[in-house]
Order: structure tokens, then sequence, then C-alpha cells
């Protein structure tokens, strides 16, 4: 990966990003449509399933360098409990904010989720968000 990249983009993870984005988790497919797509969080812009570095990320915020990760039950276990934290910090050193949510949470809690992700953004972005976007206006 080039230097000026800052993003971390990583272009071979792109078929399985693309794989994982039809596939998603229904807790991810919910946070996708009613908090993340579209702008509608602070009207900041989310991608799903981006590869920065060597991993595919749940949801990121370019511009506030902010990851969302949606975890199961998968993430319960000691042995997964220690590659999160290696690649919490890989990602952490790349200068990214990682929340990790519980699926069961976004299922069952979406407001309480959506608060959290909001009052994130209020404390810690010093990006402000861009001006929504007129369509057919120059």
């Amino acid at each position: 990966m080039s230097s000026n990249n800052n993003s971390n983009y990583n272009k071979k993870l792109q078929p399985n990003a693309n794989k994982l984005r039809k596939e998603m988790t229904k807790s991810e497919a919910c946070l996708w449509k009613f908090v993340l797509s579209k702008r509608q969080m602070r009207n900041y812009q989310f991608r799903r399933q981006r590869p920065i570095d060597n991993y595919i990320v749940d949801f990121v915020c370019l511009p506030l360098k902010l990851i969302i990760e949606v975890d199961g039950s998968t993430h319960d276990n000691e042995v997964q409990y220690a590659k999160d934290k290696i690649r919490d910090e890989t990602l952490k050193s790349l200068g990214f904010t990682i929340l990790r949510i519980n699926d069961s949470d976004v299922l069952t809690k979406i407001s309480s989720v959506t608060n959290l992700i909001g009052c994130w953004i209020d404390e810690h972005a010093v990006v402000p968000p861009p001006s929504p976007r007129q369509r057919g206006k120059s």
C-alpha cells in the first residue's frame, strides 16, 4: 500500500469485502439500514465492509476515523478475543477508533446503539459533517 493512502485501503481484499456486503448478518443489515446508510448519522458517510490494512471492518467513517464492529456470539471466546485485541491495536495504530457493539443490542436496543454512536461523534468529531448535498444544483 502506498504511503499516501491515508485510509489504508487494501484493494486485495476487495472481492472478500464485496462478498461480505452481500452476506451481512441481520444485525449488520439493521444497523446499516436504520442508522448508518444514506448519511443518517449526523450527515457523515459510512462505508460497509471496508478493507483497511489486512482487515475488513464492518463499518467505517473515514473523516472521523471511526470503525464500528458488530460482534456476535463468535466473539465470546478467548481465542477470538485475542484476535480482536490484535486487530484493534493494529487499526488504532493507523489512527482509527473502534466501537464494538453487541449484535443483540443492535436487534433489541437500536435507539441506544444510535445514541451511543451519535454521542461518540458529538464528543470526538474534529471534522464537521459535510453540508447536505442539494440535488440538481451545482
